[in-house]
């Protein structure tokens, strides 16, 4: 079984300023701000929703079929996906365009300012579901607005289930988009502050978007997560971790966690446990695709977490 992943792909600048920001911004002037920060700490990270799941799933055994545009400054990326086995066959480059990218600095007190550059990403409308051979089912994360638009109802009009992921693509859309998304998917998949917004922008209870679909799920960092289906709620616990390293992409983690499970017909308990182990890996590790591991290894720290295995 292969899983077309449509999403971005970017590349994360990741900047540290040995300082606070409060130190430097004069709350009396932020009318005229004018500041810089050295930051003599850099890393360039591959990150993008569609580029973190697919690694995810990769890891896991599974066959990640990427769907997304990117700029001619890709190459560095293309030979991190080749390295891995990754597919580039639904990769398109846009030319005059750069790759998405993401401009983060943090200071001492784990504040953030961040700048995205989505680029390419701008264009994935470009792609076409219909093209992707052998997929069983699908993803539509974070991307371009149309592209979002455009991959949900084709995967809907292909018959194809799908997974809708609004993730920080969220603001983008209304309630009625939203509302159309949801009844387009075959599961929606969202964290407890996304949830709220959901429900709040189409006027419905979980309850009631969960009743649009096979399973709505709602992750709630460390508390675990509540995954609606068939009428009831069912609670799974966050996997224990040794360090909260760095939270970011563990969303993205999960979400291959989740793929993996639909694509091996394993049931929701099971789902929902692989998804929260593999977002506790990923907390563990600086970046969104440096960790790794064999299944083996997988299946040991998942009969640590929960008893059984799979």
């Amino acid at each position: 079984m292969s899983a077309l992943i449509c999403g971005s792909y970017a590349f994360d600048n990741i900047m540290v300023f040995q300082d606070k920001f409060k130190n430097h911004i004069l709350p009396d002037k932020v009318h005229i701000l004018n500041v810089s920060f050295l930051v003599p700490e850099m890393r360039r990270e591959f990150g993008g929703c569609a580029g973190n799941i697919s690694y995810n799933l990769k890891l896991l055994g599974g066959e990640p079929m990427p769907m997304a545009t990117v700029g001619t400054d890709f190459e560095p990326y293309a030979e991190w996906m080749d390295k891995y086995g990754i597919s580039r066959e639904y990769i398109k480059v846009i030319d005059d365009a750069f790759t998405g990218q993401a401009f983060i600095t943090t200071d001492m007190d784990d504040n953030q300012i961040t700048a995205f550059h989505p680029g390419a990403m701008n264009e994935s409308h470009q792609n076409l579901v219909k093209d992707a051979k052998g997929a069983t089912i699908g993803i539509v994360s974070p991307d371009g607005r149309q592209g979002m638009i455009d991959h949900a109802a084709q995967f809907a009009e292909a018959g194809i289930p799908f997974i809708f992921d609004p993730g920080q693509g969220m603001p983008m859309f209304d309630g009625d988009d939203l509302l159309r998304f949801v009844e387009q998917a075959t599961y929606v998949t969202v964290n407890d502050y996304e949830a709220q917004l959901l429900s709040e922008r189409t006027g419905k209870s979980l309850e009631e978007l969960a009743g649009l679909v096979d399973a709505l799920i709602v992750t709630r960092g460390g508390e675990g997560a509540n995954i609606y289906v068939d009428g009831k709620t069912i609670q799974v616990p966050a996997a224990k971790i040794s360090a909260a390293v760095d939270p970011t992409g563990c969303g993205d983690a999960y979400r291959a966690g989740l793929l993996y499970g639909l694509m091996n017909g394993l049931d929701w308990e099971v789902t929902g446990r692989i998804a929260s182990l593999m977002g506790g890996i990923k907390i563990e590790h600086h970046g969104t695709q440096n960790h790794s591991f064999d299944m083996d290894e997988f299946k040991d720290r998942f009969k640590e977490n929960f008893g059984y295995t799979f």
